[in-house]
């Protein structure tokens, strides 16, 4: 009997070796799977199925917000894509200035972006919302204005440095090729350069959009009109005005995803056509 488990033990052994990795990976994968779908099968055999739906998927609440969240989801891309203006005009004066040969202006940039990228947004938010407006006395006549402002310019810290490296990203023999053929330095950089690195840096812009589109979450301490609510405030309020638990905060959800999702996929087909791999 021993002579014959002595005799299994090396069959079994050159099986194994016999496995090729691309065999035993699918195998190690297949295993993966199975383990997963059980752990799925245990948590949906122990959920009250009852409660979540309640908790989660309540009708009534449903009823309550739905009629909201389009408005507040126009509001909420409005407030992305003013924004995002404010950004990418104020990250581009930023990025030139840290490039500049003049230090001082290198100083300056380089302060103003180390320390915006270094508080919290919802800081520079509430500032904008009530500190500047009580300390220097200014009038926000448009929410929009205000909140383009504020996101914008936490969001200029980080759209500098991409801008930044996009332009560094670009060839100089095609900048001193410019020069030669007479142009100056000013021109080169706006008909050469800039539009070379705005190529370059067209997937990284996209995310960051993305995060804007995200963070005017944060908005929700500001005195808004109900005509002004973004879709975080919407859900807020309904948390307290609509009895369905957090069904208001997984439809929030839902249309922050249905935004997000297609500026994702944008995001992918940016970095193939313009070959990005993620050094800028």
């Amino acid at each position: 009997m021993s002579s014959e488990r002595t005799d299994a033990r090396p069959a079994l052994a050159a099986g194994r070796a016999r496995m090729s990795p691309r065999r035993r990976a699918i195998l190690s994968r297949r295993i993966q799977y199975v383990v997963i779908v059980l752990v799925l099968v245990a948590l949906a055999s122990t959920a009250d199925w009852g409660a979540l739906g309640e908790r989660f998927l309540n009708r009534e609440a449903i009823e309550y917000i739905a009629p909201r969240l389009p408005h507040a989801a126009l509001n909420t891309v409005v407030y992305t894509i003013s924004a995002f203006a404010v950004s990418i005009t104020l990250g581009l004066v930023l990025a030139l200035m840290k490039l500049s040969s003049v230090r001082f202006y290198r100083i300056l940039a380089t302060g103003y972006v180390e320390f915006f990228r270094g508080i919290p947004a919802i800081l520079v938010v509430f500032a904008f919302g009530y500190a500047i407006p009580a300390a220097f006395e200014i009038r926000f006549e448009s929410i929009v204005l205000q909140i383009a402002l504020a996101l914008g310019s936490v969001s200029a810290a980080y759209t500098a440095e991409t801008i930044r490296a996009g332009i560094q990203a670009v060839p100089k023999g095609q900048v001193e090729a410019s020069r030669s053929l007479g142009m100056s330095s000013g021109a080169t950089l706006r008909h050469v350069v800039v539009p070379q690195a705005f190529r370059i840096v067209l997937p990284p812009m996209t995310n960051e959009v993305v995060l804007l589109l995200k963070d005017t979450s944060l908005i929700f301490g500001l005195g808004l009109a109900l005509s002004d609510f973004d879709l975080t405030k919407v859900g807020r309020a309904a948390l307290s005005e609509a009895g369905g638990g957090l069904t208001a905060i997984v439809l929030v959800g839902l249309m922050y995803l249905l935004i997000t999702i297609p500026l994702s996929s944008l995001t992918r087909w940016l970095e193939r056509t313009t070959g990005y791999k993620g050094h800028v």
